[in-house]
């Protein structure tokens, strides 16, 4: 989900035209790479995408399975295997060793060392027309492109795995129990957009707790302490 979040990001920053968002859109590309590190991401991913038709392939004899449906799914999550499987050696590696992107990155944990007079070609890079800076970020995240589309692909499986409910927080609290032998991989939570209350959630894989709290501009946010009705779905394939 963090490397959702990071793309979505990419995905704003890239078609602007302005240096400011050619910026973000580079510390992005960084922070998605720092995470690519991990040595065993891409296992992961396989072993996350093998489970998910594994599991999809036994309900396939189910009588009311949507076989049409189900099998567009499968030859989706095949094609990602065998596309992320083709990828050599670790995620991003050649991002990792370009040493442009590099030197970008080793100025970034420096307060203000992002400057231009700190990274002289970032600054003519920066100043560069769109058109090249975009073709640049564009030809960067094609190395990327399989993964990505692997981890939406997971992620749109876990959401609709499940329906909705709606449920209700007594004075802003709400306490479910978890079934051990069939545990939840995402939680979601759904609010009107209006309404003045966000949420926090904490827990373990045994049980966890959603508080809706009200924020307080000059100090530590409120429990509501009146009841909330929320949507709450419990993702799991």
């Amino acid at each position: 989900m963090r490397l959702e979040h990071l793309l979505l990001q990419i995905d704003h920053f890239v078609p602007m035209t302005d240096i400011w968002s050619s910026r973000a859109a580079i510390y992005t590309l960084l922070d998605v790479t720092a995470i690519f590190a991990r040595s065993d991401l891409k296992t992961e991913i396989l072993k996350e995408l093998e489970r998910h038709s594994t599991s999809l392939e036994r309900i396939r004899r189910q009588p009311d399975v949507d076989i049409e449906a189900l099998g567009a799914v499968l030859e989706r999550l095949e094609q990602s295997i065998h596309q992320v499987y083709r990828l050599e050696g670790q995620i991003a590696h050649k991002l990792k060793k370009n040493e442009f992107l590099s030197a970008i990155a080793q100025r970034t944990s420096i307060p203000g060392g992002n400057c231009s007079f700190d990274l002289p070609q970032f600054h003519h890079w920066l100043n560069q027309p769109h058109e090249v800076r975009q073709r640049q970020m564009e030809n960067w995240l094609q190395e990327l492109a399989p993964v990505r589309k692997a981890i939406i692909l997971l992620l749109e499986l876990v959401r609709n795995s499940s329906h909705p409910s709606w449920e209700i927080a007594k004075s802003g609290l709400y306490l479910k129990t978890l079934d051990s032998q069939t545990p939840a991989q995402m939680v979601r939570i759904g609010l009107p957009r209006e309404t003045p209350l966000f949420v926090e959630v904490s827990g373990n894989k045994n049980r966890f707790n959603i508080r809706f709290l009200e924020p307080v501009e000059s100090g530590r946010p409120i429990q509501a302490s009146e009841d909330v009705r929320f949507q709450f779905t419990s993702c799991i394939l």
